[in-house]
């Protein structure tokens, strides 16, 4: 049997673009939920957020995984994340989307298959495990960081 990814990832650096276009807050979040569905994904959330002087960053957040955004208009570039995973969803699509509403002369592109699966079956089945049993003897993470124990918000701090 061929192996399979679980999930497909392009990794893409727009330039030359409309550095209007990249400025605008209401014009990233509607090209890049445009972009999540005529790619076949379902949108769960989004949030963006417009930063001064410049530059609109943001994510939608889609059930087979994610769409994000960072621009710098004063340079003309987008970086954009487009990872999906299964086999119903084609980020190409939204590439094509986001690249003409960009309005981007100029591209790269790296295109990534994530969780290549070899085995006979094609099953992925991740396992827990503590950091014991990983032996981590430098690292300073909370131990339920890998225990399957969630972490309490009033353990989580928010730095401004």
């Amino acid at each position: 049997m061929k192996p399979r990814a679980l999930g497909h990832q392009l990794m893409v650096e727009f330039y030359d673009c409309d550095k209007d276009i990249l400025d605008n807050l209401e014009a990233i979040e509607g090209a890049m939920l445009d972009a999540a569905l005529v790619s076949g994904a379902t949108v769960v959330e989004k949030v963006f957020h417009r930063f001064s002087p410049w530059g609109v960053s943001g994510v939608v957040v889609i059930a087979e995984s994610h769409l994000a955004i960072h621009t710098w208009p004063e340079y003309g570039y987008a970086a954009v994340d487009l990872f999906t995973c299964g086999d119903t969803v084609d980020p190409l699509k939204g590439f094509d989307l986001l690249e003409e509403r960009l309005g981007s002369q100029n591209m790269s592109v790296v295109e990534m298959k994530r969780g290549i699966l070899s085995q006979a079956n094609g099953v992925h089945k991740p396992m827990m495990e503590t950091a014991e049993e990983i032996a981590l003897p430098s690292c300073s993470l909370p131990n339920n960081v890998f225990s399957g124990k969630s972490i309490e918000p009033e353990s989580m701090q928010v730095v401004a």
